[in-house]
């Protein structure tokens, strides 16, 4: 029986770079054989400010992995997030080739890429197309029309675009640590593989990924993604808040919300209080219903800012699956709570689906996206030693341009 090949998930975030090296098994699970994470540098908000810093930290996680796996990492699935993301939807109407009507997998490609030709920003590139439904001739909400007969073949799209110097910026720094990349993936995409069933998908749901420095949303009905998209506002946030507010360090205030925090202020007895001496020299008393209240006013503000791209495709408080919520902010005692009363819907936390390994950080929160990189690697099937990027609309144009001048040399 042959050996099943490596998959590689990599999660470049603005405050850890997080990797998980799985295995597929016959039952389709993911078996996780490494897991590695390592504080970020050189990056802020999904995006590269300093290469040589964020190569740096990469390798430094790369060479973590590898001490627990015993092979280092040739090529990955890299999660490219950050809030010069777009998305948007678009439409791609073609005629059916085959004069008997029959839609074959060439059709398919034509009615796909008759989407992508969107009016795309300046400077913007098309990461995803992932097309909703297709309608044959007048028939709507088909999933899969392959072999049916019709004259006209129409797709409704979300088409996902990022900035092309951000994605380079991306692409340079794994390069550089001799890696090769297999394929870009948005990191909340990535994410629903792992922590979304099927039946979640199918209902209508809301994945809220709450990560340092950015917050990204999935919204997914009937089975496919309706709406994308990055919010600038992440759990650094509600750090840098409680150190205002406490008047402490960005690392006192860190350490106070993992110990002590909580997202409801109620819940906390008024005459809760924090000694600081457990964490510095200084004998202060800290209430602490007051860093509940700081938590829970920046989380609302978050959960707020979702909402308003809920409104944006009039799903406020009409998804019957609920809110989903995982990375590392989820980890916030009372997360679940607040979005439940903002969202008006049910809440729960996004744990790994049917993933198996001996390490203890499995269902760890905070690798969600690196899980589901993986996870996202295994159904597309890896192409070890080379570079595959499938959803960049510049590679397209290459690889149909190999593909003439191969056919022009034949005879």
């Amino acid at each position: 029986m042959s050996r099943l090949p490596l998959v590689t998930g990599l999660d470049i975030g603005s405050t850890a770079i997080r990797i998980a090296v799985a295995q597929g098994t016959a039952h389709e699970h993911l078996q996780v054989l490494g897991l590695a994470e390592v504080p970020s540098e050189g990056i802020h908000k999904g995006v590269i400010t300093s290469i040589e810093d964020a190569v740096s930290a990469i390798s430094g996680c790369l060479e973590k992995v590898e001490r627990m796996t015993g092979t280092p990492p040739e090529h990955a699935w890299v999660g490219i997030n950050g809030s010069h993301i777009l998305a948007q939807s678009s439409h791609g109407v073609i005629a059916v080739s085959k004069p008997n009507g029959e839609i074959g997998e060439d059709d398919l490609s034509r009615v796909v890429e008759a989407a992508q030709t969107v009016a795309t920003p300046p400077n913007y590139e098309i990461l995803h197309v992932l097309p909703r439904s297709f309608t044959v001739d007048s028939q709507p909400g088909v999933k899969d029309p392959v072999g049916m007969t019709g004259v006209r073949l129409e797709v409704e799209a979300q088409i996902i675009q990022g900035q092309t110097a951000q994605i380079k910026n991306l692409t340079k720094c794994v390069y550089r640590t001799g890696v090769d990349i297999d394929g870009l993936v948005l990191t909340v995409l990535a994410n629903a593989e792992a922590v979304l069933s099927k039946r979640q998908k199918e209902l209508g749901v809301i994945l809220i990924n709450i990560g340092g420095a950015t917050t990204s949303i999935l919204v997914c009905e009937e089975g496919d993604p309706l709406h994308a998209a990055v919010v600038p506002v992440g759990s650094g946030h509600i750090t840098n808040d409680i150190a205002i507010g406490l008047r402490t360090s960005i690392d006192l205030a860190e350490k106070l919300k993992i110990d002590y925090g909580h997202a409801v202020a109620d819940e906390i007895n008024k005459r809760d209080e924090i000694n600081l001496s457990e964490f510095t020299d200084e004998n202060i008393l800290i209430n602490r219903k007051h860093l509940a209240e700081i938590i829970e006013a920046r989380l609302e503000e978050i959960f707020d800012l979702v909402d308003r791209e809920l409104n944006k495709i009039d799903r406020s408080g009409k998804l019957p699956a609920g809110v989903v919520l995982t990375g590392g902010g989820a980890k916030l005692s009372g997360a679940v709570e607040v979005a439940k009363r903002r969202f008006r819907l049910p809440a729960c936390l996004g744990y790994p689906l049917e993933v198996t390994s001996p390490l203890e950080r499995i269902n760890d929160l905070s690798f969600g996206t690196a899980l589901g990189l993986a996870r996202w690697g295994l159904k597309q099937g890896t192409s070890p030693g080379g570079l595959h990027l499938p959803h960049l609309s510049g590679m397209h144009d290459v690889t149909g341009k190999v593909k003439k001048w191969l056919q022009s040399l034949m005879p």
